[in-house]
């Protein structure tokens, strides 16, 4: 099992790139994972992103995302959703190539107002591309900030709903060898 991070923050080192390894830390370490995950910084891949040759560094994120068995993405949240950076980055995906994958959407806003943006513009994004997406996805306040608690919680609540995705999909690709 893979754990990738998507980071769909147009500036390095942003609060969005602590929040989204502090969230992928956590579900990993529920699900029994030690190792540390990959992470797509979409804010080194922007040159590139809209290049229609794309580049060896794009492919690469690409192809990790695509294998992957748990995805999060995570966004701060522009205009009530997700960044164009993060949209242009899911548009280069093939079309089903999160089929099996468990992603898990993280939104960081400054306002709680967006909370809802997870699920009502995040989610459907990632079940567009074949994913499948626990319940419920992270919005984090930015005034909430370190927000170990709600991560805790959030991964405590999907963690398990996240192990049984996986378990499914293994059952599925035994039955179908």
């Amino acid at each position: 099992m893979s754990i990738v991070t998507v980071v769909g923050n147009p500036r390095r080192g942003s609060r969005t790139y602590g929040v989204a390894l502090a969230a992928t830390l956590a579900v990993a370490e529920r699900l029994g994972r030690e190792d540390p995950p990959e992470v797509v910084d979409l804010s080194v891949l922007a040159p590139v992103l809209l290049d229609p040759a794309g580049s060896p560094d794009l492919s690469a994120a690409l192809e990790a995302v695509s294998r992957a068995s748990v995805v999060v993405f995570a966004s701060p949240t522009y205009k009530a959703t997700y960044t164009g950076l993060l949209k242009s980055f899911a548009d280069r995906l093939p079309s089903g190539a999160l089929a099996g994958v468990a992603a898990l959407p993280v939104l960081v806003m400054g306002d709680a107002r967006h909370a809802l943006a997870v699920e009502t513009h995040f989610r459907p994004l990632l079940v567009e591309l074949g994913a499948r997406v626990p319940t419920p996805g992270l919005a984090v306040v930015e005034a909430d900030l370190p927000a170990d608690a709600a991560l805790s919680g959030w991964a405590d609540q999907i963690a398990p709903q996240v192990a049984a995705q996986l378990a499914a999909h293994e059952r599925a690709l035994g039955h179908s060898r």
